[in-house]
């Protein structure tokens, strides 16, 4: 079975649309870059799974990044999801929290953000609401009761191996629709909420798209879409950390190097290592300068 993919469907009987995700090779790919405790790791791929399944659920050409910050044992979880499909993402922790820690005994007292940042400008939009829930499945879906989003359930799972989640989203009602209509669309999404409460983590872990649906969903009409390949992938560069480095300014930059003899960064998402000598700095602070006293101006 092919793994590392995303699959949108519609359950056309419940007017109710969906997304699953299972991941394992980028998520073999992220793990690789840290020697994440158990406990760490569960919440991470948790983390991981959600990330896409919003990515594709909201109407936004961006990326999505999905941060928790608190002042338990783990004190910051990033993970980032893109349009194109590329994951990536950290945890991480000053103490290693017990085995079957709820949310608040793993970051304490915290919240949930949630940044939708555009493509084209880097302009970013955030909602933040406190951590609440005994897991990240519960934390998320009060997200979207207190973002007042449409009706939204998750399931979401993560070893080792595998990391999987599904989500559930009611569809708008149409603005004529009747009350009896209404009525009848809020009874569709309790049956299809009914029916996700009998899915097993075994199964969401295990099952594919198509046998994992129509278990669930059979009687509802699912319509499955093309499935979208997710990778590991991180946006780290040279030219990036150069461009950091270069807001530091020259004197602070050449500071650093005399005293330590190079500078050093080392990209938390994927561990790549950049480093810059005295001759590299020269250059940051000398490319595209131009000199005036030589141009000749016709």
């Amino acid at each position: 079975m092919i793994r590392d993919i995303l699959r949108r469907f519609i359950l056309e009987k419940a007017n109710v649309r969906g997304e699953w995700v299972q991941l394992e090779h980028s998520w073999h790919q992220l793990l690789e870059r840290a020697d994440y405790p158990p406990v760490v790791r569960k919440v991470l791929g948790e983390a991981l799974s959600a990330a896409v399944l919003l990515s594709a659920t909201v109407k936004h050409t961006g990326s999505l990044i999905l941060q928790i910050r608190g002042d338990g044992p783990v004190h910051l979880l990033v993970v980032h999801a893109t349009p194109q499909g590329e994951v990536r993402g950290l945890a991480q922790w000053t103490s290693v929290p017990e085995e079957g820690s709820n949310l608040s005994t793993i970051f304490g007292t915290g919240h949930i953000a949630i940044t939708l940042e555009a493509a084209s400008n880097h302009e970013r939009y955030q909602g933040i609401i406190a951590l609440e829930g005994d897991n990240l499945t519960q934390a998320l879906e009060q997200y979207f009761a207190r973002s007042e989003q449409l009706p939204t359930r998750l399931w979401l799972t993560s070893d080792h191996n595998t990391c999987a989640g599904l989500l559930l989203q009611r569809l708008p009602s149409d603005k004529y629709a009747s009350t009896e209509q209404i009525d009848a669309q809020a009874e569709d999404w309790n049956r299809v909420s009914l029916l996700l409460d009998t899915l097993t983590t075994e199964e969401l872990r295990d099952l594919s798209a198509e046998d994992l649906i129509y278990r669930l969903f059979h009687e509802e009409t699912p319509r499955l879409f093309d499935p979208k390949s997710i990778k590991f992938h991180c946006h780290c560069s040279r030219q990036k950390i150069e461009t950091m480095l270069r807001s530091l300014g020259q004197d602070e930059v050449q500071a650093i190097i005399a005293e330590q003899g190079h500078i050093s960064v080392t990209c938390e998402f994927c561990n790549a290592n950049y480093s810059v000598d005295a001759v590299d700095a020269a250059r940051l602070f000398t490319e595209n300068v131009v000199d005036l006293a030589n141009t000749t101006v016709h």
